[in-house]
């Protein structure tokens, strides 16, 4: 496993993940509601930076490798996800909404994984509509993380709601649009008569 500042940072988003949820356990008397949701969105939101600096610096300093190209995309799905969780917990956030976007990441990952194993991984490559999901469940998720008004003018619990409903739609179209991609290797793969 090598080693190196992208990396690392990578790893500290993975570390990073349980305080986003684990803030909301300490006692009211450490921390009122109110100081959690700063507490979890700020965890959250340098969690998120890393993510954008930990690519921009290996591509930038020629650090990629193979095992941060993997690395990268689970810290990023086990931080949507425990978020998710926990907010589904918190009832900021629907069941229906959050399996969604968790099972989807799920799919997305098993489909590019087997697509990879036949050789055929550019079909589901990155697409600029998985992109604007990912920048809207970004928003809207330390949003509702914090769950107040920002600024006195934000209301956060509805911007938050909103642009988390987006987010899962968009996750259904990029699904399908990957789905799509990937259905002529999948029924030639899968055809008994072929």
């Amino acid at each position: 496993m090598p080693l190196n500042i992208p990396i690392l940072l990578t790893w500290l988003r993975v570390a990073l993940i349980p305080l986003v949820v684990g803030v909301f356990y300490l006692p009211d008397l450490w921390l009122s509601p109110f100081e959690k949701g700063v507490a979890s969105t700020t965890i959250f939101v340098v969690a998120a930076m890393t993510d954008w600096f930990d690519g921009f610096l290996a591509r930038r300093w020629n650090e990629t490798s193979a095992f941060g190209a993997f690395l990268d995309p689970v810290a990023d799905k086990l931080m949507v996800a425990g978020a998710l969780i926990e907010l589904v917990h918190l009832n900021r956030v629907g069941t229906l909404v959050a399996f969604i976007i968790i099972g989807r990441e799920i799919a997305i990952s098993a489909l590019r994984e087997w697509m990879a194993q036949i050789g055929a991984s550019k079909s589901v490559a990155v697409h600029s509509l998985g992109k604007i999901k990912t920048t809207a469940q970004m928003i809207a998720i330390p949003m509702l993380l914090y769950y107040d008004t920002l600024f006195g003018v934000i209301d956060t619990r509805i911007w938050g709601a909103v642009l988390l409903v987006v987010a899962a739609l968009l996750t259904l179209w990029s699904m399908f649009y990957y789905l799509r991609k990937a259905w002529p290797m999948i029924k030639e793969r899968t055809d008994p008569t072929g």
